[in-house]
């Protein structure tokens, strides 16, 4: 469970397209931070898309899973780099 669930009340996610956002706030310039591609359908939790933090695009709005984020959601993890600059690009979705 993410340590932010107890305090929150549900598991932050993004989409491929917004992933960046949260990515270069919290981790900008690591070389070691994967992304986890979820199959929504196997989420087994209500999913809520709700506004992220002031400074983002206005009416943006993240995924969030009220309940435990299961394992077997996860359908693929892959390397998530930052580019030259240092800093995360939105998610290249395959």
């Amino acid at each position: 469970m993410p340590a932010g669930f107890a305090a929150d009340g549900f598991v932050h996610l993004s989409s491929p397209q917004q992933v960046h956002l949260p990515a270069n706030r919290l981790f900008e310039g690591r070389t070691d931070i994967v992304a986890l591609c979820l199959d929504a359908a196997r989420l087994g939790a209500p999913v809520r898309w709700e506004p992220g933090v002031p400074s983002d695009p206005d009416s943006m709005r993240f995924p969030h899973l009220y309940g435990p984020l299961p394992t077997a959601a996860v359908v693929e993890v892959v390397p998530y780099l930052p580019g030259p600059d240092g800093t995360f690009p939105p998610l290249a979705v395959r």
